[in-house]
């Protein structure tokens, strides 16, 4: 019963929240396949994807946490994807008139592809591993991954039917120049949810507050900025307004299902921040002594 609940739970979640940044951060892989002539190339890449999912969220029902990995190692993952849709992307652009390019990867290229987009997950995806995970069951947790990817199965399905499209038109060189943007937009997801850019923001005006509060909206986090006392115990609560990438957020190291709240140990002087499971979006708290 709970298995057939989480299914459920999953596919509409993958239909209605997963679409859209599910084909935004996973699409750019199909960019690979898109010179394929074979009509069962698309069909092996969601399949790949179906499987990898379903073996994935029976591993995290099983082994909880100890099975995912934690922001640092996601965020290199999503700049190796990012590279990999930029090199897709370069070897599309030059493929000379028609002839038809070279298989990635030989014949196992749609499904290791279709596979591979478990390690570039959108922030709903971690959404649904972290349900995966608190299920604790190998069956549930594979059920709630299968019926999200049958959720998002259709939107990507039809991506890759645009794309096989257009290569076959003189847009293909658009294409692949939008693909290397996508590209090089998930290496810049991937370098954000890593903190590996300098910690810029200026926190806004007002009291220094113990407790501190933010909202999560479609497009980010409010305010983006704040400012909380250095040197004792702070509390952070994560207010969810929208679904979204926003759903999950990586702070201090760890994933977060929204609603949340967190207690922080007293901090030093100094910016903390934190982004969405994508990188998509940054959050600052600066902790100050003044």
């Amino acid at each position: 019963m709970q298995a057939a609940a989480l299914f459920g739970s999953g596919l509409v979640a993958g239909l209605l929240a997963g679409t859209a940044s599910c084909t935004a951060v996973q699409g750019g892989l199909l960019v690979g396949l898109t010179g394929e002539r074979d009509r069962t190339v698309l069909g092996w890449f969601l399949t790949g994807r179906l499987l990898s999912y379903t073996v994935v969220g029976a591993l995290l029902g099983l082994a909880g946490s100890a099975v995912k990995p934690p922001p640092q190692a996601r965020a290199v993952l999503l700049v190796a994807a990012g590279l990999m849709v930029v090199a897709f992307a370069v070897r599309l652009y030059r493929r000379p008139g028609c002839e038809p390019p070279r298989r990635a990867f030989g014949g196992l290229g749609p499904p290791l592809l279709g596979a591979a987009t478990i390690l570039v997950p959108c922030g709903v995806t971690i959404g649904m591993e972290l349900i995966a995970i608190s299920s604790g069951s190998p069956l549930s947790g594979a059920a709630v991954m299968a019926g999200f990817v049958l959720g998002t199965a259709p939107a990507l399905g039809l991506l890759g039917w645009l794309l096989r499209r257009v290569t076959r038109t003189r847009l293909v060189k658009a294409a692949a120049v939008l693909a290397a943007a996508t590209g090089l937009w998930t290496i810049g997801a991937g370098i954000n949810l890593g903190g590996w850019l300098p910690a810029t923001a200026t926190a806004t005006a007002g009291d220094r507050s113990p407790v501190v509060t933010i909202w999560a909206l479609r497009d980010g986090y409010r305010p983006a900025a704040v400012r909380a006392p250095a040197g004792v115990p702070v509390e952070v609560v994560f207010k969810r307004v929208d679904r979204g990438c926003t759903d999950t957020v990586a702070f201090a190291g760890r994933d977060l299902a929204l609603p949340a709240t967190v207690r922080l140990p007293p901090q030093p002087p100094g910016t903390l921040r934190y982004a969405c499971g994508m990188g998509m979006y940054t959050g600052f708290i600066t902790f100050s002594a003044e």
